[in-house]
């Protein structure tokens, strides 16, 4: 998979801008706050149809723009994919795919796969459980639209349950109806929980590879699936808790409560690794993506990596240009370090300040 031709209007302090990005790794360098991240979060946006950095669309939109677009060609295996965006203040987003609009996003699925580097990577080891289920939701959502559909039902579900529970508080006589909720939550609780069984399991497998050859065999990595209902158990945990979910009035038990361990030779790495090791751990889980979008699709994931070598010692930065080497990738940095000069020619390199991107060939 490679993204052949990239056009935007009015994204953040993006004005205009029109590319043609080489093959390998294109390398978008510049002081900071220039818009180099800005450039990775279109990209991002047109494979997921949502940002990376905010909840909110109109974010992305240019402070003195009433509007943006974003145009993305990608060349697969077989065929051509074409992502257009529009984003218009107080306005639903509209998304379109081969110039059909799309009327559920889960529609957008599949046609530009990517996986994303950044020094935020370290708050799927260091922050709470919701980052680890975001980053679980979104690798899933992006190779299967059932499961983008089961997760968007349960989710819708899981609303309407907790309202109908605050109701129950001042009317008791409602609880005889909670049962159609539960029967709903329950079915698409545990297809998701075993979604990310599955998931997790190839994950561990790869990701232990990486982090290996990363440390040079020193560390051993564990990922272990926590959820807070084990497959098979939530009908149960979900009428035993019935009172305690009343009297809070909120669903205290289903996959919306799960979360992922990372463990290095058996401690955990989140309250016993190292920051080195924290950071190792992440890059790890996100070079697995790549082989498993692979495997499940047959096709190369395009990597968007933000700032990451200035953050990794030399011998993790030359690991990781190596385990990239012959994907597409879109890399920001401040300056071209040694270890990119490997990689690259004049052809891959951009320049960026204040907004423009100016192609170095």
């Amino acid at each position: 998979m490679q993204i052949s031709e990239v056009s935007l209007q009015g994204f953040r302090n993006l004005e205009q801008l029109h590319i043609k990005p080489s093959e390998g790794i294109n390398v978008f360098y510049g002081k900071n706050a220039q818009g180099k991240t800005n450039f990775l979060e279109s990209l991002y946006f047109c494979a997921t149809g949502r940002s990376m950095r905010t909840k909110y669309d109109w974010q992305m939109i240019g402070f003195d723009q009433e509007e943006t677009h974003i145009r993305v060609s990608v060349q697969k295996n077989t065929r051509k994919e074409r992502v257009d965006v529009h984003l218009k203040r107080d306005t639903k987003k509209g998304i379109a795919r081969n110039g059909v609009p799309i009327k559920k996003l889960g529609d957008l699925f599949g046609a530009l796969y990517t996986v994303v580097f950044s020094p935020e990577d370290l708050a799927l080891v260091k922050e709470g459980p919701g980052e680890r289920r975001r980053f679980l939701d979104m690798e899933l959502c992006q190779l299967s639209r059932i499961y983008y559909y089961d997760l968007q039902q349960y989710y819708r579900i899981l609303k309407q349950r907790n309202n109908l529970l605050k109701e129950i508080q001042k009317k008791t006589s409602l609880q005889e109806t909670l049962f159609v909720w539960d029967e709903q939550l329950i079915d698409y609780g545990e297809r998701i929980i075993g979604a990310r069984m599955n998931f997790l399991q190839r994950l561990d497998v790869i990701a232990a590879k990486k982090l290996n050859a990363l440390t040079g065999g020193l560390d051993q990595l564990k990922i272990t699936y926590k959820p807070n209902c084990d497959r098979g158990q939530m009908t149960e945990k979900i009428q035993r808790n019935l009172q305690r979910d009343i009297y809070l009035g909120t669903t205290n038990h289903g996959p919306h409560k799960d979360d992922i361990l990372f463990s290095i030779n058996g401690k955990e790495v989140k309250s016993f690794g190292s920051q080195g090791q924290q950071r190792t751990t992440a890059l790890a889980a996100r070079l697995a993506e790549i082989d498993l979008i692979r495997e499940e699709t047959g096709e190369e994931p395009i990597l968007l990596l933000d700032d990451v070598l200035s953050e990794l010692d030399e011998r993790r930065q030359k690991y990781l240009m190596e385990s990239i080497d012959g994907l597409q990738a879109f890399l920001t940095c401040t300056g071209i370090e040694d270890v990119i000069k490997k990689y690259i020619s004049n052809e891959n390199l951009f320049y960026v300040e204040n907004g423009r991107i100016t192609a170095e060939n």
